[in-house]
């Protein structure tokens, strides 16, 4: 009962809430199917791997033969592999060298010119390989002077390669750092421009410079057509032809190429998710 002359109070009715994106079930299926579109073909590699001569018996013999160091026939792929991993720390040098420097430098100083850096560094992706070797071809004649023909010379090819994945990769997490207030308050506390750059913004970007180390790594790993057209030996060039002779090894070391990229990729993930959650709690 309520007293006299005072309104009943009304239920305040709930707004119904509005799902947004896929259900439970919907979630479920997507991951099923990208699951097996990943994992059939991979699944496929080491199937292949492990045929013998006699149909529906399979052996390791390949596989261990291949890492017993007994032979002398796979020498050239594990060059191929030598260089394509010294080809990954060169190029993620430069890009960490190069291009970090100049998105930071870009958002402090020249925010106009975001624009034209982005589009400078998403050209490479718009290009095809074979069209990029012709007009680096003139170019890597004086590079072979001036550094020599080894193979980690292509790392200034694969430099521009990489680009737009080490761009956005970057690019992102700074879009969700304010890196001029950052700076502005470290500059006000006495700090130098160097230690801005490396004590306070490289901290902040640790996400993004790890996402594109990995992703420079994964590119460098798989690239052929630049690396065959120069004439340089790397993992993939010395694949092609171990492949002529024994096609098995060629899938071994294909299949440990892709698990190693998918491995980095994992665990640059969970060190970025690792640092979020001490962050939050902090």
């Amino acid at each position: 009962m309520t007293p006299a002359g005072e309104a009943r109070p009304r239920r305040q009715r709930r707004a119904p809430q509005l799902r947004l994106g896929p259900g439970p079930a919907v979630r479920a299926v997507i991951w099923t199917v990208l699951g097996l579109f990943f994992l059939i073909p991979l699944f496929s590699m080491v199937e292949f791997t492990l045929r013998s001569a006699k149909p529906g018996v399979y052996s390791l013999d390949r596989w261990v033969a291949l890492f017993s160091g007994e032979t002398t026939r796979y020498d050239r792929v594990y060059q191929g592999l030598g260089n394509s991993l010294v080809l990954a720390v060169v190029t993620v040098a430069i890009v960490l060298l190069v291009l970090l420097p100049t998105i930071v430098l870009v958002e402090l100083r020249f925010p106009k010119l975001r624009r034209l850096l982005e589009a400078v560094c998403l050209l490479p992706i718009m290009i095809p390989a074979i069209v990029m070797v012709v007009g680096l071809a003139p170019t890597y004649a004086v590079v072979t002077q001036l550094f020599g023909s080894g193979s980690w010379t292509l790392a200034f090819a694969y430099g521009i390669t990489v680009l737009p994945y080490a761009f956005r990769a970057i690019q992102s997490n700074v879009g969700a750092v304010d890196l001029v207030t950052l700076s502005e308050a470290a500059r006000s506390l006495g700090a130098s421009v160097g230690t801005v750059f490396l004590r306070v913004l490289v901290p902040n970007l640790r996400r993004g410079i790890l996402a594109a180390s990995a992703l420079s790594v994964a590119v460098v790993l798989g690239e052929f057509t630049i690396a065959s057209l120069l004439s340089r030996v790397n993992l993939q060039t010395s694949l092609l032809l171990v492949s002529q002779s024994d096609p098995f090894v060629a899938v071994i070391f294909a299949l440990l190429a892709l698990v190693f990229a998918f491995v980095l990729l994992v665990v640059v993930d969970r060190l970025v998710s690792v640092r979020r959650r001490r962050t939050a709690k902090g």
